[in-house]
């Protein structure tokens, strides 16, 4: 399917206008100059892509949460980076993705719309989320532990003579992207069509954030999300199955629960989220035992381990460093008056740092207790897919540390991918 034109949205003209503002956007950004001797973390943001930053993020935001927890941006948005303030917002404050008057901030949705379910504020997030949640329950997702399993034994059986491999391409990439895609009823076929795709649509979280060319190579893969969807739902109209899709379908006809344009959202946001992540999470967590090889040998001496193994992958690097919220009423963290309708983004990768909560936290220890990280969120946006996620994590890593005893890195140099998120590109290890 792949180039199928774009039948219902002007996307040239997106993409154009989208570049314009874009560019107007880094033009002001580079006029920004730090006061001498600023801290570091001054301009920070939570998803800087610096070589220099993005390799080990954590120096920086350790000194942030310590010297200046609650930071005010020079555009009024504020940074929390301490455990309490994070979860205090995420949890014990109103807050909504969208502004009282229903707009996301410093997004306009006149290039294109945001949708999906993350992006929306009760009741639409609600209305949303209900019509997907029942395939994503723990009973729901620990049926597909066999399946899961088989499917990490076969792609390692592929690699097993080899003695090397990609654990990226090879394994942490095609096992969510099958699984979700078996889920919502994307044809297998057309798998590879999405790597590339989800990872540059990420990126639309952060439009200020974003180049030029950027921003047309991720509202170009938005494009072909759309296009691809659009066409797929055509065709499974004509003969329903009890996959998600479906279930998006019989919505959407059965009147005004779901409209065409948030059926295709939905669905390109559920195939986004359902794998994009992970693929951080496996790769992230097999470089982390294998940087710590004392906790690497407990986990291989005790395979029961695997839960809080994941667990703790998620906290010391996860690959979502942190999230925005918008505050619905005046709300005071220290000695900051934050304003209803001011974006606060938290900094969820420092707060999992934070000495206060975590004794010794810039240690990778596969024994603490993790019952209290960050990693999925918090409030009604915590991730719809986390049992999803730690399963496919749990039976994906413990079933290659036990495999291949020798499982060693090739370099620990990271070459990161170009997804938004702390995703790798690659993991070569040698077994």
């Amino acid at each position: 399917m792949r180039g199928v034109p774009a039948q219902r949205f002007v996307w040239n003209e997106w993409i154009r206008l989208g570049s314009r503002s874009a560019a107007s956007y880094a033009d002001r950004m580079s006029e920004v100059v730090s006061p001498a001797g600023s801290p570091e973390w001054a301009h920070l943001n939570v998803f800087d892509r610096s070589v220099a930053y993005r390799d080990n993020p954590y120096p920086i935001l350790n000194r942030a949460r310590e010297e200046h927890p609650i930071h005010k941006s020079s555009d009024g948005d504020y940074q929390l980076f301490r455990y309490a303030d994070v979860v205090r917002l995420l949890k014990d404050t109103k807050v909504g993705v969208r502004t009282l008057d229903g707009k996301l901030p410093g997004i306009d949705e006149s290039l294109i719309q945001r949708r999906f379910m993350l992006q929306q504020d009760p009741p639409n997030h609600g209305r949303l989320r209900r019509l997907v949640s029942k395939g994503f329950t723990p009973p729901a997702i620990e049926r597909l532990r066999t399946h899961v399993q088989a499917l990490v034994s076969e792609l390692l059986d592929r690699v097993q003579g080899s003695g090397e491999m990609d654990v990226i391409a090879d394994l942490a990439r095609p096992l969510p992207s099958t699984v979700i895609c078996q889920m919502i009823g994307v044809p297998l076929a057309d798998r590879e069509l999405f790597t590339d795709w989800t990872a540059q649509v990420t990126h639309l979280l952060a439009p200020r954030l974003l180049t030029p060319t950027q921003l047309e190579k991720s509202l170009t893969a938005a494009a072909n999300l759309s296009a691809y969807f659009t066409k797929l739902i055509a065709e499974r109209k004509a003969q329903l199955g009890d996959d998600l899709l479906s279930t998006l379908i019989r919505a959407e006809e059965a009147g005004d629960r779901l409209s065409p344009e948030e059926l295709i959202v939905q669905a390109v946001g559920l195939l986004i989220a359902g794998f994009e992540t992970t693929i951080g999470l496996i790769g992230n967590g097999v470089r982390a035992l294998l940087m710590h090889p004392t906790e690497l040998a407990k986990l291989r001496a005790r395979p029961a381990l695997i839960a809080n193994a994941v667990e703790e992958c998620l906290r010391f690097d996860g690959p979502i460093p942190g999230t925005r919220r918008v505050v619905h009423e005046d709300v005071v963290f220290g000695a900051e008056h934050i304003p209803r309708n001011t974006p606060v983004y938290v900094s969820i990768a420092a707060a999992h740092r934070d000495p206060r909560m975590f004794p010794d936290p810039d240690k990778f220890l596969i024994e603490r207790d993790q019952s209290a990280h960050l990693a999925f969120g918090g409030g009604m946006h915590f991730c719809l897919g986390a049992h999803l996620a730690r399963l496919e994590a749990q039976i994906a890593i413990g079933t290659l540390i036990s495999r291949f005893p020798e499982l060693a890195l090739e370099t620990e140099a990271i070459t990161w991918g170009d997804s938004l998120f702390r995703i790798q590109a690659h993991l070569r290890v040698r077994f």
